[in-house]
């Protein structure tokens, strides 16, 4: 009951709220086209009626919830998955390139990380370009790495990886430096005293200490991962993916499957990042940490 409560209760009102404005932006939006239909076809509706065909146009300028919600469940469930229409054959196109570049991003932040904490000298000369890597448009590097790449004979998976690569290192990195510094100095003087070695504090102290902090930036890492491998999938006139269907439906102006491909992609970072923090969890219990 108090789960209830405190969780489903204000969620669900959060969302109804947002279906309700959806709706409202809908009919607004959509509107000034209608009546220019209606004009030229010398029809002068209800306001009811007027409202019904606002939220029913075959391309509309904003589609209604409940057209994105039937596109949804018709090219999800109703479709085969090895279908070009299926959204969870572009799903997992583009959750494969996300998978390979979150593996990627996850190594190398935390190579990067373990270098700056035990090298001061790349603390001072790293760190700060990490930093400033992050400043510059994926938009513009996406289209150079395909086009670099695919010089040297390189396509496919790898360009669309690398380009998540370069969007989920960063918080990895970060992170992890966070947790790799967070035992306390009593805990390191501790081990010096024991006169354990720097690779053996590193293993039994600055690891286990750095392990929240890494499942933390993580969850930050995978949803960025899925957006480098979508980004990733527009320069390169992909065929398959969730990005080659927001292509597509930018294309045509199928509005309604636009929609529908971006709730795909929402779902799908949803349940990267439950995955993520379930890890965690598993993680933390395996390490003696009490359930939450």
């Amino acid at each position: 009951m108090d789960t209830l409560r405190s969780k489903i209760i204000p969620v669900t009102t959060i969302l109804a709220i947002i279906v309700i404005i959806w709706y409202v932006g809908a009919v607004a939006m959509n509107a000034p086209f209608q009546r220019d239909m209606d004009s030229r076809n010398n029809v002068t509706p209800g306001t009811v009626e007027f409202i019904g065909k606002t939220l029913s146009q075959p391309k509309p300028t904003l589609p209604a919830p409940h057209q994105v919600a039937q596109n949804f469940f018709e090219n999800t469930f109703e479709r085969k998955i090895t279908s070009n229409r299926s959204l969870v054959y572009h799903a997992w196109v583009t959750l494969s390139s996300t998978l390979l570049g979150f593996a990627f991003g996850t190594a190398l932040g935390i190579a990067i990380a373990v270098g700056i904490v035990h090298v001061t000298t790349l603390d001072r000369s790293l760190m700060p370009w990490i930093i400033a890597s992050q400043t510059i448009p994926i938009l513009a590097i996406a289209p150079m790495v395909i086009v670099v790449l695919a010089a040297i004979g390189i396509t496919g998976l790898i360009p669309k990886a690398l380009i998540s690569t370069y969007l989920s290192f960063f918080p990895v990195a970060v992170g992890m430096v966070k947790g790799l510094r967070s035992p306390e100095l009593m805990h390191l003087d501790l081990m010096h005293t024991y006169n354990a070695s720097s690779t053996q504090t590193f293993w039994k102290l600055r690891v286990p200490a750095s392990v929240p902090f890494l499942f933390a930036s993580m969850k930050v890492a995978v949803a960025a991962s899925l957006v480098g491998a979508i980004v990733g999938e527009l320069p390169t006139g992909a065929v398959a993916g969730i990005g080659a269907k927001l292509l597509a439906g930018a294309y045509y102006s199928q509005t309604i499957d636009i929609w529908s491909a971006l709730v795909a992609g929402s779902i799908v970072a949803a349940l990267l990042v439950a995955l993520v923090g379930l890890a965690g969890r598993l993680v933390d219990r395996a390490m003696g940490g009490r359930p939450a």
